[in-house]
């Protein structure tokens, strides 16, 4: 078995049922309480004392309403509906915990960067460098006519999007304010010092950005960059751009064929393969026994909205399953929503074949990754074999039911993790990124770098 360490984030959204559609009405889950400080608070202090790298935040700007040709099951069932924003719950969560990280997920194609950079650098400053930041180009139709386009922008304008979006973020976060801007002299009555104050002069095709950034640098400068995306499109970005990626592999196979894509396309880029870490999204169902666990999940089934299930499934993939056989086999169909995931379960792994009935059976706990039943060893040998076996670094946990399915893990997993010396047993690093790779800005190296006021024409 490997002894390549394991990274570890909580996959959480601020919504009921995140993952698990219908699972919100097992007595033992308290996700309902998402609108709750305490409900965060309480679980940022599981997740430290468990020595997670971080709570990893999921976000959507629209309903999921493909199935059947409307919100009306998302909305009845919960899936991801009502959902509210993620950075919002980040500092009640910072100020009860020194050391995890806290990875938000915001869109680039519905919010100008210049606002948003703002936002993160404050986050940064609030957590004392813990932020990282999951860009997502939104995948729902229903968040674009909301926020007033008539339609989706095509798959891959919305990474050429990105792309723009990002190096204006860039310029901001490591070419406005040098390291020395702020003074704070009170015997001079100079704050900070406007020759060290620089405009970014960005026009590009989506962007026009002239003036300096608002913020005074923060901690880490750039949070620390998560992306998502397992398109060929999507892979590209992440391989020039991204720090940790998280992917969500219903198969080992599947997530080998994207690890091995992306750690290849990186060295393209002039970067190294180990420069990202490659998260996969899993569910464990843990007891203190083998039959504690299954019998635990028997009764998890029993709760799952397979609607709800239907529902997610049709706005990940943009193809609506009403219109299919129970019995009736995938097809791939390409279009405008996350085209990985109708990859995974169409063409990545021909020996599988995905009917409606098996997909709401899949879905229905764990969402697009996979899930594992058993004791705390049984789940610690899962979790080697999958990063033996494919190269990936670590997880993001979903939850079946929270927090329990996070305290669980905690006393179940975790300590046997940090025997195999898989988990670390304390944290040492000052920010997010100094915790995951030992330096808390960018590195030289990173493409985002060159924006820094050291490379760049940026005065």
């Amino acid at each position: 078995m490997t002894k390549k360490r394991i990274y570890l984030n909580a996959f959480d959204m601020n919504c009921a049922g995140h993952q698990s559609p219908g699972l919100w009405t097992h007595p033992e889950d308290r996700s309902h309480q998402y609108k709750d400080s305490e409900y965060w608070i309480e679980l940022a202090q599981i997740l430290e004392e468990a020595r997670f790298d971080a709570i990893f935040l999921a976000d959507v700007l629209g309903t999921y309403d493909v199935y059947e040709g409307s919100r009306d099951a998302a909305v009845r069932q919960g899936a991801q509906s009502p959902v509210n924003d993620p950075l919002l719950v980040v500092p009640l969560m910072s100020a009860v915990t020194k050391h995890i990280g806290f990875g938000v997920t915001a869109s680039v194609t519905h919010e100008h960067p210049y606002p948003f950079a703002r936002r993160m650098s404050t986050l940064d400053h609030l957590t004392k460098g813990r932020v990282g930041w999951n860009i997502v180009t939104s995948y729902l139709k229903s968040a674009a006519v909301n926020i007033g386009l008539d339609d989706q922008i095509g798959h891959d304008e919305r990474y050429d999007i990105a792309a723009e979006y990002l190096e204006v973020c860039y310029k901001l976060w490591e070419g406005s304010w040098e390291e020395e801007a702020v003074l704070v002299d009170k015997d001079s009555g100079i704050y900070s010092d406007p020759s060290k104050v620089h405009n970014i002069e960005h026009e590009g095709k989506y962007f026009k950005v002239p003036g300096a950034h608002l913020s005074e640098p923060s901690p880490q400068r750039t949070p620390v960059i998560f992306q998502a995306g397992a398109s060929t499109k999507g892979r590209a970005f992440a391989a020039a751009n991204a720090e940790c990626v998280f992917i969500g592999a219903p198969t080992k196979k599947a997530a080998k064929q994207y690890v091995d894509k992306l750690r290849a396309e990186a060295e393209t880029f002039g970067r190294s393969k180990d420069d990202i870490k490659v998260l996969t999204m899993f569910t464990p169902i843990v007891g203190k026994t083998h039959e504690e666990a299954v019998a635990k999940y028997e009764e998890y089934k029993q709760h799952i909205s397979y609607d709800g299930a239907l529902a997610l499934f049709g706005g990940w993939t943009g193809i609506d399953l009403s219109e299919y056989a129970p019995d009736e086999n995938l097809r791939y169909v390409k279009n405008d929503s996350i085209q990985s995931a109708v990859e995974n379960f169409t063409k990545i792994d021909p020996e599988t074949q995905w009917t409606v009935d098996k997909i709401k059976e899949f879905v229905g706990i764990g969402g697009l990754g996979p899930i594992a039943v058993g004791s705390g060893e049984e789940i610690a040998d899962t979790l080697e074999e999958w990063v033996e076996e494919t190269g990936i670094d670590g997880f993001n946990i979903a939850y079946a039911i929270t927090p329990g399915t996070f305290k669980d893990f905690a006393e179940h997993v975790v300590p046997i993790l940090q025997e195999r010396g898989l988990v670390r047993k304390e944290y040492e690093g000052e920010t997010f990124r100094d915790n995951l790779y030992g330096y808390n800005r960018l590195p030289d190296h990173h493409p985002g770098k060159r924006y820094s006021l050291r490379s760049a024409s940026i005065r």
